[in-house]
C-alpha cells in the first residue's frame, strides 16, 4: 500500500566530526549576502510570449522549461548544481574570476578537453568529511590549474571560469558547481549496459554523481558553522521512498554510513528514502518481501509525478510505477547489475563458443 509522505532524522550510522571549513569558488558573495539577483547567472527564457533572464534558473532543483498543467506552473527541467555569475571580465567580455575548492581536499578528476562533456572543462575534489567522500564539482572553466592527486585547501585556486560546453555563450559565462555522492563504484558496468559508449571521466562521470542542494548547505552552514554535511543530507525533505530486495549491504552504505536506519543484518529488503530530484536520503533496513523495486511512499500531489520527481516515477495513486530512469538510478545505487566482462575475456569466450 502507498503511504502518504514522512520527512527523515538523521540516522544513526552517523559519527561526530571537526566542523567544516567552507569557502565559496569565487569572489562573489552575493548567496550570502541576500542578494541572488547578483550571484546565479540568469537563463534566457522565452514563455507564453513574454521573454525574460530569470536569475532562478541558474539555481538548483527544477527551475527551467516552465509549463502549465492543469492551470499550474511546473519546471520540467532539473539543474543539478548552481551557476555562479562572474564578477570580472576583460574588455572582450571573458569572465576572469578565479575558481577555488569550497573546502579542503584532493583533486581527482580534470577534464581538460572541453568537448568530452556538457560540462566542457571540469575538474572534480574529493572531500573526507566524517569518515565519507563528498565531491565537488567546477563545470565550463575556461582554464584548469591543478592535476590529479594535487592536494588542495578551502579556497586553493582550481582554474577559471570560462564559458566551455554544451549550450554558452560569452555573455552568460559562468561557473557551475555541484556537491554530490558517489553513486556507484562499479559505474563503468553500468554505463556500458546502458548503452553509454566511451566513458573517458571514469567515476566521475556526471551521471555517476548525485548532486544535493549545495546553495542551501552554504546558507545553513553560515547560519550554523557546526552543521555536518550528513545533518544537511538527513534533513533534506523525502518525497517519495522505493522498497528493494536486499542482497546483503549496499556498497552505498559502506561509502556513507549515516545514510543507514535500523540494523542492516538479517535484512529482507532496503528502503530508499528520495528527495524530488533522486538524491538517496537514507537506506533503512526492512523486513518487507518485494521482489523487484516498489514504491512505498508518495508525497501527494495535483501535478501528475512525473513533473515532480524529475521523470523517476510516473502514474498516481495505485498505478504509481518508477519509469525506466528510476529503475536504473535503482540499480546504479544499489549495484543491481552483471558485470561487463573485459574485452580480452568477451573476445576469448566467442573464440571458445566458436570452436
Amino acid at each position: 500500500m502507498i503511504r502518504l509522505f514522512a520527512l527523515v532524522v538523521f540516522g544513526v550510522g552517523a559519527v561526530e566530526a571537526a566542523p567544516l571549513v567552507l569557502s565559496l569558488p569565487t569572489e562573489n558573495r552575493g548567496l550570502l549576502s541576500g542578494e541572488p539577483e547578483k550571484f546565479y547567472m540568469y537563463v534566457d527564457r522565452t514563455f507564453e510570449g513574454k521573454v525574460s533572464k530569470p536569475w532562478e534558473g541558474g539555481a538548483f532543483g527544477l527551475v527551467r522549461s516552465p509549463i502549465r498543467v492543469n492551470g499550474e506552473l511546473v519546471f520540467t527541467h532539473f539543474h543539478e548544481g548552481i551557476d555562479i555569475a562572474p564578477l570580472k571580465r576583460d574588455r572582450a567580455g571573458n569572465p576572469l574570476d578565479p575558481v577555488a575548492s569550497i573546502a579542503d581536499g584532493t583533486v581527482v578528476h580534470t577534464s581538460p578537453l572541453a568537448g568530452r562533456s556538457n560540462y566542457g572543462k571540469y575538474v572534480v575534489v574529493e572531500h573526507r568529511w566524517e569518515g565519507s567522500a563528498v565531491y565537488s564539482l567546477y563545470a565550463h572553466l575556461a582554464e584548469i590549474t591543478c592535476q590529479p592527486g594535487e592536494l588542495v585547501k578551502a579556497g586553493g585556486v582550481l582554474g577559471r571560469m570560462g564559458f566551455t560546453g554544451v549550450g554558452l555563450n560569452r555573455t552568460r559565462a559562468h561557473l557551475h558547481l555541484e556537491l554530490a555522492l558517489l553513486m556507484s563504484a562499479r559505474y563503468e558496468d553500468w554505463h556500458q549496459l546502458n548503452g553509454g559508449g566511451t566513458n573517458v571521466h571514469g567515476l566521475f562521470n556526471g551521471m555517476n554523481l548525485a548532486g544535493t542542494e549545495v546553495a542551501r548547505f552554504f546558507v545553513e552552514h553560515q547560519m550554523n558553522p557546526e552543521l555536518q554535511f550528513s545533518h544537511f543530507v538527513a534533513a533534506t525533505p523525502v518525497y517519495f521512498k522505493v522498497c528493494v530486495p536486499a542482497h546483503g549491504q549496499p556498497d552505498l552504505v559502506t561509502r556513507y554510513p549515516w545514510l543507514l536506519h535500523g540494523e542492516a543484518e538479517g535484512a529482507a529488503s532496503w528502503e530508499i528514502s528520495f528527495s524530488a530530484t533522486g538524491l538517496p536520503v537514507a537506506l533503512t533496513a526492512s523486513q518487507r518481501q518485494v521482489l523487484a523495486p516498489t514504491i512505498t511512499e508518495i508525497r501527494p500531489s495535483l501535478v501528475p509525478q512525473r513533473y515532480q520527481t524529475r521523470n523517476l516515477v510516473t502514474g498516481d495513486g495505485s498505478t504509481l510505477a518508477l519509469t525506466q530512469g528510476g529503475r536504473k538510478l535503482v540499480a546504479l545505487l544499489m549495484d543491481d547489475f552483471p558485470v561487463v566482462p573485459a574485452p580480452a575475456e568477451a573476445g576469448k569466450k566467442k573464440a571458445k563458443n566458436g570452436a
